[in-house]
C-alpha cells in the first residue's frame, strides 16, 4: 500500500530572508511546515552564519531550480582586517594575524585593492566548502585537519563597491557569477592589503531576477494566517523562468 503523502499541494516561489544560525535546509523546512506544503526545495545554499535571500520553490516550481544554477548573485559583506581564519569567516580559527597600521586600513588603500578584483579572476576554493573530492565534501577533510590541493576556478566579479570603512572593518557590495566564494574574496583582499581579513557578516540580496527587497522573514511567514499568500505564482514568474510545462492557463 502506497504511503500517503502529507501536506498541501502548493505551487510557487517564496523569497525567504534566511536568518542567521540556520542552515538553508532548516530554514526551508520551517517555511514548508508553516505553509503545510508537501514538496519544497531551495536554490543556492547559504552558510548558517549568512543571512538573506533564499529562493524556495514549492510544488511544480521546483522545476526552475536548475534554471537558477547559473544565475548571478549579489551580496553585502562585512570583512574584518588583521586576522585570517581557516574557514574564511568568523566561525573559523585564526591561522594568520598582522597588526594594522595606525588608524587602520585607509579607504584609499582599500579602494585601490578592490579594483584589482573586478572582472574575471581566479579563486582557489576554500577547504571549508561543499565541493567534493572522492565523493566526500572538502569540509569533512578540513575538519580532520587535512589540506588538499584545489585547482583555481575562474569567476567574474561584475561589481565590487565599498559601502563603509572604519579602518578595522569594511562593508562591501559584490555582484558576481555563480561559483564565487565571498569568503575567499575577503581573504584575498586582506592578503593583497598585507593585513589579512575574514568575513564577519554576509547577506545575500540578489539571486538572478529575484531581490531581497521583495522577501519575507521566517517570523512573518510563521505568524501569517495564510502564509501561502507570499508565494509568487507560476504565471507570475519572470518569463525566462517559465518553461512551457510550468505555464498555467488562466482559462480552459
Amino acid at each position: 500500500m502506497a504511503r500517503r503523502q502529507r501536506g498541501r499541494l502548493l505551487d510557487g516561489v517564496l523569497l525567504l530572508d534566511k536568518p542567521e544560525g540556520l542552515s538553508s535546509n532548516h530554514a526551508l523546512q520551517r517555511a514548508r511546515r508553516a505553509m503545510d506544503a508537501r514538496k519544497a526545495g531551495h536554490t543556492g545554499t547559504l552558510d548558517p552564519f549568512a543571512t538573506g535571500l533564499l529562493v524556495c520553490c514549492f510544488g511544480r516550481a521546483t522545476k526552475i531550480s536548475g534554471l537558477l544554477l547559473d544565475a548571478d548573485k549579489g551580496y553585502e559583506a562585512v570583512m574584518r582586517f588583521g586576522v585570517e581564519t581557516d574557514s574564511g569567516d568568523l566561525t573559523g580559527s585564526p591561522v594568520a594575524t598582522n597588526d594594522l597600521p595606525a588608524g587602520g586600513i585607509t579607504t584609499e588603500a582599500l579602494r585601490l585593492s578592490l579594483e584589482k578584483f573586478k572582472g574575471t579572476i581566479e579563486q582557489i576554493p576554500p577547504m571549508y566548502s561543499a565541493l567534493k573530492r572522492d565523493g566526500k565534501p572538502l569540509y569533512e577533510y578540513a575538519r580532520q585537519g587535512i589540506e588538499l590541493e584545489r585547482p583555481p576556478r575562474t569567476v567574474h566579479i561584475h561589481q565590487l563597491d565599498l559601502l563603509e570603512n572604519n579602518g578595522v572593518e569594511a562593508r562591501i557590495f559584490v555582484a558576481c557569477s555563480k561559483g564565487t566564494y565571498i569568503r575567499t574574496l575577503a581573504q584575498d583582499i586582506g592578503r593583497d592589503l598585507g593585513c589579512y581579513a575574514h568575513l564577519v557578516a554576509l547577506r545575500r540580496t540578489v539571486l538572478g531576477p529575484f531581490d531581497l527587497a521583495d522577501g519575507h522573514s521566517l517570523e512573518q511567514i510563521q505568524s501569517m494566517p495564510e502564509p501561502e499568500s507570499t508565494l509568487i505564482g507560476l504565471a507570475e514568474l519572470p518569463e525566462a523562468l517559465r518553461p512551457a510545462n510550468l505555464i498555467v492557463k488562466e482559462t480552459l
